[in-house]
Order: C-alpha cells, then structure tokens, then sequence
C-alpha cells in the first residue's frame, strides 16, 4: 500500500449513495445478483447490533462518501418502560456502610435501596463485589429527580448524583444511536490525518471547526487531553501523539494507542511506551520527563523518573513531580509554560543560544526549549550552557519492539483495549482504569453506559471509527466497555480500543456534525481528532 498522508485540497464531494435497512434480529441474505454492487448493506443484513434483545429493531442508513469510506447510521431500540431516573446517595465498598447508610436515611423519612454491583473489570485479580450502591427515589423525570437530590444536600449529604438506569449496564431495551465509518484503505485515494486544536498543542476546538477549515469528508475526536490548568497544559494530549512521524507528546506507558496506515504498513493498534533522553556535548545525558506540557503535572500518570503516586497508568489523574525536564517543540505554541525553573533555548541544530532563569520565554521557529524545574534545572545549569549542543532522542516501543517514528504516519492515543485478535479482551485495570483505593471509579467509567468513540481495524486493515451517543435517556443510552466490545466486534474488526468518550464524543460528515453532544453547553472544543481527507 503506497499512500501519502499529508493534507490536501478538498474537492466537493462528487456522489452519495443511500440505503435504509429496517432490522428484527436476522434477515436472510441478499440475492447473489445484489452481492457486487450492495457488499456493505449485505453484511448489515446478515446480522443486528449485540445491544438489548436480539428482537429489538434495527434501523442502519448508509452513505457512500467516497471510494473505499462509507458512513452508516444505526439507531436500535426503544426507551424502557422500566427504566426511570434515581438519585445515587453514595457508593460503599462494604455492605456494612451501606446498610449503615440506608439505615441513616431511613430514620430520616426517605426510602433507600441498595444494589450490588457484580462486575469487576476483566482483568481485576480481586474477586466478590466491586461494591454497593445506595439509591433514593424513582422517577419518570429528571426534574423531580433533581428536586430530591437538592432535599438529601439540605440534610448536608455530598457527592449526589443524579442518574437514569437505563445507564447502569444492565438489561434495557436502549435505545442506541451508533455512527460508523468505515475505511479501506486500498480503495480509499484520500489520507488519513490526525489534527490538532488550532494546529497547537496548547489550545483545542471543535470537530466540527477542525473538518471545516481542513474541507474535510469525514472526522472523528482523537485521545484524551487535559482539560483544566489544574492538571496541566489544556490541551496537551493525556497519552502519546506522533503527527507525521514526530513525536508530539509522551506516552502513558504501556496503554493501547492507535496507529495509523503509513505508507508501508496497514493500521494497527499496540500496546505503545515511549522514551526521551537529552544528551549534552560534554557527554552528560539526563531523561526527559515529557513533551510539550507543564512540568509537574503528567495527566494519566504512567511516567518515568519518580513520579508520584504512581509510575502506573491511571485514567483521569495528575501524578505529580517537583523535578522534570520539558522538551517543548513549536508546535506547543508560541512560549513555554511560565514558572521557576531554567530553561535551555536550542537552534535547528541543536545548539544552545540562551539560558534563561524563568520559564515562559518564546518557542524559536526553527528549535526548541528545554525546560527544567527541580534537580532538572540544575542540570540544565550545569550541562546546557551557552554554545553546547543538546540532542534530544526519541524512541517509541510498540507492543515490545522499537517503532521507527519516520516510518509511522501518526499514533492517536486511547484505551483500553477492546478486542485483541477477534476475541474480547478489555484490560480495563491495566491501562489504569480500575483505581484500587476507590472502586466507583471503574464502576462510573467503564461498567456504567456513556457516550464512546471508539476505533478498530478488520482483519483486511479496514478502519472502522464508531461513536455512540449517550447521556439521552430516550434517545441514545450509551455503551460501557463490554457492550462497545461487542459493537465493533459485530461491525468486523479484530482489534479494537476505546478513544476519548463522554462529551467529547463527536463524528462529523463533510461539516455536520451527526452525533448529538452529551454536553449542556453543546459540542465540546477537544484536543485533537482524526480527519479523513480526500
């Protein structure tokens, strides 16, 4: 496959083909005259969605964009009669506090109920219960539900939610509204890029602003990001990034990323670590702790080089460390990130112009920065003076062997896993999104339903990039782990992982955007996203 993946002009969309499809669980196949010209509609006959009941209908709308890429959109179910909202008063790891809890709130007039949550995450060596839910009211809005969580926080109750439970992971008819593009790259004569907020690490905008200034076909939102100042740089990648075979922001060590077809070699996804070192021309050589972010802060964890709580992953979480190197490279934008600390200003070559005693000076176009704070800076003074050169390496290991950056188009961050060679595999705990101190948050992430986008690749190197809408109780009710395993299993793909989810979740075709916004606020501004171009 010989490909080129730099960005191109956009013509108009030359054709689009449409098809609907009612589905009730399976339908016999199409005439064989029809196999040719209708493959893909074929094979959304042949079976429905895994989600609900198999009798629940089906209904899949399907575009040709171009060839080789088509979007289809399936909407399956039916809002539940027994489904209905309910405010969440607390989880406890025991049922002992949850009675003791249930009993409190009893004695002051509200009926609660307790729920034992069962499912652990697949690769969680604890066994028995992940917890117990303690539950006030049942109502058939939201309002009302809201009303009482309001009357619990006068009593001086914290950390109340309100909640629908169609979203708990447990039986319900939906429904589900789930976008699918689909892309072979064989036949497919466009690109596939990664893109950036505002075409800078320190700074995010929507799916819909980003395919629209690219006049792109088709997009979906990429990995994770910080989002606040208080876990680092908003909009720096929460996991690795490599955009046209540069290295844009460190990985969260062993978490399952996204790769994308390159000229020699199809898409896949890996297990990705990543590893920078700077090397002074004195012959002293010191780690550098990451790309393109604030020191101190690493979001996800899964650092090197003493970073506390954790060297581990662990999803949505700031490890912390008072003495880290920074390499930021032009693309952060046009200055570092201000604070104490030393900072090392290199040429193109590598050579150092200046050494400045604050951080939070200027990006030179043709170089870079390394910033150091702690014993880092001290480095810094000691081995980065005025005229030494500086060369910062980068290595990136995917699923144990080295990946040579100028060979790889671009890695999108994400996880877990999903599917591993056509089997369900979610190593949920691994990738750090079991926290062993605090087990709701596995039950919040990954075993409640949510809004997911999700990524996988066919046995044949197709991509597929699905989203499914959620937080839309009579609408969309989301995905957890386990069912989005079963979505992009049923759609073909071997492998598979989950991307950025919640109310990032976005899909767009040509410049409208087709999944609704989980947000009160509306579409999300993300960090980066996966265009296709033609």
């Amino acid at each position: 496959m010989n490909k080129s993946f730099k960005k191109a002009v956009i013509p108009a969309i030359a054709s689009i083909s449409l098809t609907s499809v009612l589905l009730a669980g399976p339908v016999p196949e199409m005439p064989a005259s029809a196999k040719s010209a209708e493959q893909h509609d074929k094979q959304a006959e042949k079976e429905t969605l895994p989600l609900g009941l198999p009798y629940l209908n089906e209904q899949r709308t399907t575009e040709s964009l171009a060839p080789g890429v088509t979007y289809t959109k399936i909407t399956r179910g039916e809002e539940s009669e027994k489904d209905f909202f309910t405010v969440d008063v607390d989880f406890t790891e025991t049922r002992e506090q949850a009675k003791a809890l249930a009993k409190k709130l009893e004695s002051e007039g509200f009926n609660p109920r307790i729920e034992r949550i069962t499912d652990r995450a697949m690769d969680d060596k604890e066994i028995g219960p992940l917890g117990y839910l303690v539950r006030v009211g049942e109502f058939q809005n939201e309002e009302a539900a809201k009303e009482l969580q309001q009357k619990l926080a006068g009593k001086g109750y914290t950390g109340l939610r309100t909640v629908y439970t169609g979203e708990d992971g447990q039986h319900t008819t939906g429904p589900w509204v789930v976008n699918v593009l689909e892309v072979n790259p064989d036949s497919f004569n466009g690109t596939i890029i990664p893109e950036l907020g505002k075409d800078q690490v320190q700074d995010k905008e929507t799916l819909t602003e980003m395919a629209g200034r690219n006049n792109a076909l088709a997009g979906i939102n990429g990995g994770y990001f910080v989002v606040g100042n208080k876990d680092g740089t908003p909009g720096d990648l929460a996991g690795i990034s490599v955009m046209d075979g540069k290295l844009i922001s460190e990985a969260v060590n062993g978490r399952s990323s996204l790769i994308l077809p390159s000229a020699n070699r199809d898409a896949r996804l890996a297990s990705v670590s990543s590893s920078q070192t700077a090397v002074s021309s004195d012959g002293s050589v010191r780690e550098v702790d990451g790309l393109n972010r604030k020191p101190g802060l690493i979001r996800g964890c899964g650092g090197t080089g003493e970073d506390t709580p954790t060297e581990n992953p662990k999803h949505d979480y700031t490890c912390k460390d008072e003495s880290e190197l920074i390499h930021f490279s032009p693309v952060f934008g046009n200055k570092t990130e201000a604070g104490d600390g030393v900072e090392a200003v290199l040429d193109k070559t590598g050579e150092v112009i200046e050494l400045r005693t604050q951080r939070g000076g200027e990006i030179p176009r043709e170089g870079s920065v390394l910033a150091g704070t702690g014993e880092a800076a001290q480095w810094l003074e000691a081995h980065a003076q005025v005229g030494k050169n500086i060369q910062v390496k980068n290595e990136v290991i995917a699923d144990g062997q080295p990946l040579p950056l100028e060979q790889t188009s671009a890695i999108i961050n994400g996880g877990p896993r999903l599917l591993e060679n056509g089997k369900i595999s979610i190593n949920a705990a691994a990738e750090g999104f079991h926290w062993e101190e605090n087990p709701e948050f596995y039950y919040r992430f990954g075993e409640r339903r949510n809004p997911r986008t999700l990524a996988g690749v066919k046995a044949d190197g197709t991509l597929l990039f699905v989203t499914v809408d959620g937080r839309a109780p009579g609408l969309s009710v989301g995905a957890n782990f386990e069912e989005s395993a079963r979505i992009m299993k049923s759609l073909g793909a071997v492998d598979a992982l989950n991307l950025d989810g919640g109310g990032s979740t976005s899909m767009t075709v040509g410049n409208t955007l087709v999944t609704r916004p989980s947000d009160q606020t509306g579409e999300r501004p993300i960090a980066d996203a996966i265009l296709l171009l033609p």
